[in-house]
């Protein structure tokens, strides 16, 4: 597979959802990252959805929705009617399950679909969700046009997510596994609100969490040093090359500490 919007098989972007898929459904990943699959945690969920106006009864679509642990926050603290839609089906059947055990299958849907393609009637939601997957999509133009048409007027996107400078990128943080990791195909903050604003949506507040990311790499850092002595062979079997690892962590913190990589908070209203 190629790097870029566009894949061997012609149809662009397929290939790289399909990799990022596979690769966000994996345990591993899972062990890695832990349950939020985001820098910031829950406790950043929390802050993004009190800027939401959410409440008892407000639908909600989360994109990439993984395996339903912002979602079954939204419902479970705001009360809110949350659609999930994630491209790997694998994520899907854990999330209904995640519902299920908690008892609230009835207020949380999960469905397989594409965020450039969302499978929902305009105007549906009262506010959309999407943590930590605009920076891999490919075709974020179109990612935030499906945004804005399934939101009421009025109605509140919010966002947050990988921040960097791709030109000021090291070779390290580059090319597809980078991607796939949220790094080489993000963007600056100010480009964010511009994409945003081209398709109809007002950016109201945005907020630097750049500590958030330290705090995940530092993590995935230690996560890595625990698993490769009692389970290595689970590691190389889901594809990490414990050789690198080091060197694109240490990467990673740099891009931080220079400001080159970080992390956000957006929210953008929907002017129409």
């Amino acid at each position: 597979m190629t790097d870029g919007n566009r894949p061997p098989s012609g149809r662009p972007g397929s290939d790289l959802k399909a990799c990022c898929a596979a690769a966000y459904s994996s345990d591993v990943v899972a062990l890695l990252l832990g349950d939020s699959y985001h820098p910031g945690g829950t406790t950043l969920t929390r802050r993004l959805a009190d800027g939401l106006d959410l409440g008892e009864g407000r639908r909600v679509l989360d994109v990439a929705s993984g395996r339903g642990t912002t979602a079954l926050l939204l419902v479970g603290t705001y009360g809110a009617q949350v659609d999930g839609v994630d491209y790997s089906a694998a994520n899907n059947v854990l999330a209904r399950g995640a519902a299920q055990a908690a008892r609230l299958a009835g207020q949380a849907v999960f469905t397989t679909g594409d965020a450039e393609q969302l499978p929902y009637p305009e105007g549906t939601f009262d506010a959309v969700v999407c943590e930590c997957a605009l920076c891999v999509f490919p075709d974020k133009h179109r990612a935030a046009t499906e945004f804005a048409r399934v939101l009421k007027p009025g109605g509140r996107l919010g966002i947050t997510d990988v921040t960097a400078a791709p030109d000021r990128l090291p070779p390290e943080l580059t090319g597809l596994a980078a991607r796939i990791a949220c790094v080489a195909d993000a963007r600056t903050l100010t480009e964010y609100s511009d994409i945003l604003a081209a398709v109809g949506l007002r950016t109201v507040r945005t907020e630097r969490h750049d500590h958030a990311m330290t705090r995940m790499i530092d993590q995935i850092e230690a996560r890595l040093k625990l698993l490769r002595i009692t389970t290595p062979t689970r590691l190389t079997e889901a594809g990490v090359d414990l050789d690198t690892a080091p060197a694109v962590l240490a990467a990673a913190r740099a891009a931080v500490a220079d400001g080159v990589l970080g992390y956000a908070l957006l929210i953008a209203e929907k002017t129409s």
